[in-house]
């Protein structure tokens, strides 16, 4: 009897998760997700190698990232240690994940922050001040990484780290368009 090949939408429609656009954050340098979930053999050796333990067992057993454990410092054990054909060469970047701040910043209520900025490394996020204001996160998003290293040190949970639909980088491109203007 064929093996039924894996379909995560009709996952995802079991689960309830029927307004999700979003697939699940796998580790960096995996192949596309089809081919990930039908290669991986759930064995977890890339979730036991992880040093800074961000890789969990998730949904069917499947390695996925969870930024609010840490973040990613691209060390490439993952990698090395999986023995099936999941990951794609380090020699390219290693996944398209980008951040994103939501309107629950505190900064946009007015209260100092500098959290995200302080811990993000390639300075993708930096603090824009305001006339008469509390200085509010600029997010470069040519610069993020997708490490997630500001995920975890976020007071109000107001930054996640995914990867962009169209409309995001529609609308980075705008607000970024809006900026070189003033």
């Amino acid at each position: 009897m064929a093996q039924a090949a894996f379909n995560p939408s009709r996952r995802q429609l079991l689960r309830g998760d029927t307004g999700s656009k979003r697939l699940p954050l796998r580790p960096p340098w995996s192949v596309e997700e089809l081919a990930f979930i039908n290669d991986c053999s759930r064995c977890g050796d890339c979730i036991q190698s992880c040093p800074e333990q961000i890789l969990f067992k998730g949904s069917g057993g499947f390695p996925e990232v969870d930024f609010s454990r840490g973040e990613c410092t691209f060390c490439e054990d993952c990698v090395r240690v999986c023995k099936a054909p999941v990951f794609h060469s380090t020699d390219h970047d290693p996944w398209n994940l980008k951040a994103h701040i939501s309107q629950s910043c505190v900064t946009y209520k007015q209260v100092v922050c500098r959290s995200c900025a302080e811990q993000c490394e390639p300075e993708a996020i930096t603090l824009k001040p305001q006339l008469g204001g509390i200085a509010t996160p600029k997010l470069d998003l040519s610069a993020c990484t997708g490490c997630g290293a500001c995920v975890a040190v976020c007071p109000t949970k107001a930054i996640n780290v995914h990867q962009p639909l169209v409309q995001d980088a529609q609308s980075m491109t705008a607000n970024n368009d809006k900026e070189a203007e003033q």
